[in-house]
């Protein structure tokens, strides 16, 4: 009997331990797991190979209608990453100025608190050679501008935007500008005298407009359709898709044809957050932004009819302008340049 109790207390005491065993070992399995996560992150927000760590989030901004072709584009940059990154990424998009006005925007690049934007009309202010793309009349066409943006010039222009931590990862499109107005049919350079006139922070866009002798206001275009509405300027000038997305014909009669200046829509990141991310990452994002670069141009050009005869349906009367006549009355402003520019301005009409 003595030897059958040992027995069976020998027995209980290794079923217990079986049990006090099955338990520590689930607990050492989590923290394996938890040590493993921890030891593959690459300290960018990214994962490990396993598929553990928190996703690299991008705040991306611009100041236009979710409806317009950026905001488009913007989801299919996003859908284009997410899908294609080698690391988790979540980019997170703000349009309509929610992130703030252009300015806003590229100074928050500057500082790492934003991570993409597109940033138009006030990147001159933060890199000057970027101006000469704005001089009035200096593109034939789509086709000789996108010759331009995508080859060495516009990679030229935009070599030193890093030093002042902004990257151009690609030139999408704002398009050609044409000018809106409450006062008079526009058709000469003549008819723009008097009229106060808004355009965006932008110097060649100011002495453009100046050497037309119209009353030049600069203001965020956030602020553009309130003054507008309450007569605090007479008109303004813009892309058709912008016109027609932010319903400027609710508060404009005329718009005029002049396709005064082609707009190219720099997309940049943050030389701050590029910084932080893995080659991989930086491929990817480049990669997207390439790709998305193409569908907004397209998307661009499929609907430019639509939106014109949406805004004639809308009741804004169109007219065509002399070109000849403004392409003459630019000289003076071409002249201008030339001595900041030099023959950069030559090399651009040169190419084929």
């Amino acid at each position: 009997m003595r030897r059958l109790w040992l027995v069976l207390l020998a027995l209980a005491l290794v079923l217990t331990a079986c049990g006090g065993g099955s338990g520590s070992s689930s607990s050492g399995s989590g923290t394996s797991s938890s040590g493993s996560q921890a030891s593959g992150s690459d300290g960018t927000g990214g994962s490990s190979s396993s598929g553990g760590g928190e996703p690299i989030v991008l705040k991306f901004g611009h100041v236009l209608a979710p409806d317009h072709p950026y905001n488009l584009a913007a989801e299919k940059f996003k859908e284009i990453l997410e899908s294609t990154a080698p690391e988790p990424v979540e980019v997170e998009i703000y349009h309509s100025a929610q992130l703030g006005s252009e300015r806003d925007l590229t100074e928050g690049l500057q500082l790492g608190s934003i991570d993409l934007a597109i940033v138009p009309g006030t990147i001159g202010l933060f890199e000057p050679l970027m101006k000469v793309l704005d001089l009035p009349y200096i593109f034939r066409d789509r086709d000789h501008a996108y010759k331009v943006l995508d080859g060495e010039i516009g990679q030229q222009l935009a070599s030193k935007l890093p030093e002042k931590n902004l990257r151009l990862l690609a030139y999408w499109e704002n398009g050609f500008r044409h000018i809106t107005n409450n006062k008079r049919p526009i058709q000469k350079p003549e008819d723009l005298e008097g009229i106060k006139i808004r355009v965006p922070e932008n110097t060649t866009y100011v002495d453009t407009f100046n050497n037309w002798k119209a009353n030049v206001v600069t203001m965020a275009f956030g602020e553009l359709y309130t003054a507008l509405q309450q007569g605090t300027v007479d008109g303004q000038e813009n892309p058709l898709a912008l016109i027609a997305t932010n319903k400027f014909y609710e508060t404009q009669k005329y718009l005029s044809l002049t396709g005064h200046f082609y707009g190219p829509a720099q997309l940049l990141i943050s030389e701050v957050t590029w910084k932080k991310l893995s080659p991989a990452m930086q491929e990817a994002v480049q990669k997207a932004a390439i790709e998305a670069r193409d569908y907004e141009r397209q998307l661009l050009i499929d609907r430019e009819a639509e939106y014109l005869q949406q805004l004639k349906n809308e009741g804004m009367e169109v007219n065509e302008v002399d070109i000849d006549a403004f392409m003459e009355s630019v000289k003076p402003v071409w002249d201008k340049y030339r001595a900041e520019f030099g023959d950069i301005i030559d090399q651009i009409q040169n190419v084929k």
